[in-house]
Formats: C-alpha cells, sequence, structure tokens
C-alpha cells in the first residue's frame, strides 16, 4: 500500500460509469467516478497497466500537488516551489497543457505559460541550466487543473491522447475516435458472445474495436510510446511483465464480425500490422 498514489484517467462525458467499470476490473482501488474522469489509487506497475489496458480512458494523470490559488502570481510561485528535479533534468524538455474553469484563470495558454516560465526559472536558479520547451515529444508532461481557485499538477503518464492506439496507418475523413468507438461497443451491452456487423463501418474503427474487447486484447499494446517511457523512474522490465500479463488474458472468438460501406476508399483504408492479422481473421468489410 506504501508504494500506491491516486490517479486520474480522463475519459469522455457519459463514459465514466464504464471507465470506472473497467478500472476495477483491471484491480484498480478507491475507484471514484467524477465528471469526464474517475480517480483511482494503484502502485506504479497498475499506471503501466491501465495506459495499456483500458479502452476508454484519454488520459492517465499522476497528480503531484494539489493547493489554493489567488492570482498569476500566487500560481507562479507555487509551482516553482515543486522540487521538479525530481521529475525532470535540467537539460531535458517538457510541456504544459492546462484546462481551466472559473472567472479568475481564463486563458489556458497563458496558464501554460506561466507555469512553463516557473519550472524553466526554478531550474536556472538551482543549475544554471534551463529545460527546452518541446510540445511534440517532451520528456515531461505536465498538466494543469484549475477549478476556480484550487489548481492540480499532475505528470501525464499517457503522453498522446489514448485514444491513437496506433494499429492504423490510414483513415477516412473525420473518422470516429476509438475511445468512443470503444465505449459506443460497451455500451451496446455486446459481450463478444455472438455476430457484430457495422452496415456503415467507413475505415472500420468500430469492427477494430469490437474484435479487441470480444479477443479481450489490450487496446494499446501497438503504441509507438507512453509519457512514462521517458521518465525518471522508468522500469522497462516491469512495464514488460505487465504487457505480457496482459497478453495472456486473450481469448479465442468464435463469431463473425462484419463491415459493410458505401465508400470502396474507406473500406481500403482499414489496416493492421502483420502481426496482429491472426486475432482478427474475423473481420469482414465490404462495399
Amino acid at each position: 500500500m506504501e508504494n500506491n498514489f491516486k490517479m486520474v484517467a480522463k475519459t469522455l462525458f457519459g463514459f465514466e460509469e464504464l471507465l470506472a467499470k473497467e478500472l476495477k476490473q483491471l484491480g484498480a482501488q478507491a475507484v471514484t467516478p467524477g465528471v469526464r474522469h474517475v480517480s483511482f489509487v494503484g502502485d506504479k506497475g497498475f499506471m503501466y497497466k491501465a495506459n495499456i489496458g483500458l479502452r476508454t480512458a484519454i488520459k492517465i494523470l499522476k497528480p503531484i500537488a494539489k493547493f489554493k490559488v489567488i492570482n498569476e502570481n500566487d500560481l507562479y510561485a507555487k509551482i516553482n516551489a515543486i522540487p521538479w528535479e525530481n521529475y525532470l533534468k535540467s537539460d531535458g524538455s517538457l510541456a504544459v497543457g492546462a484546462t481551466l474553469n472559473g472567472d479568475t484563470f481564463t486563458h489556458s495558454q497563458y496558464v501554460s505559460l506561466k507555469t512553463k516560465d516557473a519550472i524553466v526559472d526554478r531550474f536556472r536558479d538551482k543549475t544554471g541550466e534551463r529545460p527546452n520547451v518541446d510540445l511534440r515529444f517532451p520528456d515531461l508532461k505536465i498538466d494543469i487543473h484549475i477549478d476556480r481557485h484550487f489548481c492540480t499538477v499532475s505528470l501525464d503518464s499517457s503522453g498522446e491522447s489514448l485514444h491513437k492506439r496506433g494499429y492504423k496507418v490510414a483513415t477516412n475523413i473525420a473518422p470516429i475516435n476509438e475511445v468512443l468507438a470503444a465505449g459506443l461497443v460497451l455500451l451496446s451491452g455486446w459481450d463478444g458472445q455472438s455476430d457484430f456487423m457495422d452496415p456503415m463501418c467507413g475505415s472500420g474503427t468500430i469492427l477494430i474495436e469490437a474484435a479487441m474487447i470480444a479477443c479481450n486484447i489490450p487496446p494499446n499494446l501497438m503504441r509507438n510510446e507512453f509519457g512514462f517511457e521517458r521518465w525518471e523512474d522508468w522500469d522497462v522490465d516491469l512495464f514488460e511483465k505487465i504487457e505480457e500479463s496482459l497478453l495472456s488474458k486473450t481469448r479465442d472468438f468464435h463469431h463473425k464480425i462484419m463491415g459493410f460501406d458505401k465508400s470502396p476508399s474507406a473500406v481500403e483504408k482499414w489496416h493492421l500490422p502483420f502481426r496482429w492479422k491472426k486475432p482478427f481473421k474475423m473481420l469482414k468489410m465490404q462495399n
């Protein structure tokens, strides 16, 4: 228990109970649904597990500080007081994102910039060096959430949004979000014990998510990288053990998953990496 910590899984509005159920099935503790998020408790291994295995989560955040803020100077001072050297090297890179609710702080980009300044200034004052900003591939991605006068500072363990599964090399125009697709399948009550058909499948996102649910395949196995892989305490051996444990729970599927669409070009764009074609051999898509 002493190695456990609180985390927050962000999701789409209306999917909170679905995500809470997923977290409980994975083994999370103290699962508490909120609005567009679910809080829970687990250790570092469970943080890896949540990122790999959750279908309806967009981000997994690790809060490291929470405090009341009055104005921008107060925000700067309290961000500057956090021991950022425990999380990032002075020659590393960072990115900051912010979500705001209230009348005191109304410009998310300004809050992100003020946070970045506070972190960079702390490193400069202590080491004479400063980390750089890298919006695409930072070593540390920081999430700032201000609800009226209460600020929560979190580390983003996911990096890019978890809807970016990594199984597609091409998409149709305006494809459905993978988290939304998985949530719709789960909300339908389909349990993988019968045939599944999507009459307007497009490039097949709902079909693929249904196939992964049917075979109990973790949705994010094919991602190139998670945010925590750049953290100072990254444990590749633990990650591989978690990955192997989840893979050992996959199952066979003995029914059919079918998709139809009037657009041949949309159907042609669906693609899965070669090593995953066998579990998805039940997929049939036609125009």
